[in-house]
């Protein structure tokens, strides 16, 4: 049986080149938006046994040098207050193992402008979004295997306000990416 995709992404800029044949949602910014996004389109099929997620979406580089397309194999839930959760004798599961790649994004409801913010996060991970983790999340509570793809748009710093006129080349990337053979 042939696997089926289903395409999340946070807005339709990002989305922009994805292939016509393929089935897309556009969740909205931050991890709310997507988790509740990626539920309700998982939801509305009959047989998952042959879906996979591929959420695809702009990322910042952590670390110098970053740029291009990552596929993370992990990703955080970075502003979750983790350590007060298990102190409180529950799991925060804010570390998600998604693939084998050894690349970790961090997700959270913030930009990412603050350079002792970003060199801190850059301790744990390489790259950060708005909705990678949540997606993931979904698809795990739903039973679906998920693949992360992200294209770096900026240095997680001041150039993230940039994002607008930068999202354009990530766009064609990640739609490049998406037509390539597995």
């Amino acid at each position: 049986m042939a696997e089926r995709h289903l395409v999340v992404a946070a807005t339709a800029a990002e989305a922009a080149h994805v292939p016509p044949h393929l089935p897309l949602v556009l969740t909205g910014l931050g991890k709310t938006a997507a988790a509740a996004a990626t539920a309700r389109a998982l939801a509305a099929y009959d047989d998952l046994s042959d879906l996979t997620v591929v959420n695809i979406g702009t990322a910042g580089a952590l670390r110098p040098g970053l740029t291009g397309l990552f596929e993370p194999g992990v990703v955080l839930n970075h502003d979750l207050s983790a350590d007060l959760v298990r102190a409180l004798g529950y799991d925060p599961q804010e570390r998600l193992e998604v693939g084998a790649s050894e690349v970790v994004l961090a997700t959270g409801d913030v930009f990412v402008t603050d350079p002792a913010v970003r060199d801190a996060l850059a301790l744990r991970a390489h790259l950060v979004d708005m909705e990678g983790y949540a997606v993931a999340y979904a698809a795990r509570e739903a039973g679906v295997p998920v693949r992360l793809v992200k294209h770096v748009s900026d240095s997680a710093d001041e150039s993230a306000l940039d994002w607008p006129s930068v999202v354009e080349a990530s766009a064609r990337a990640l739609g490049d990416w998406l037509q390539a053979p597995a």
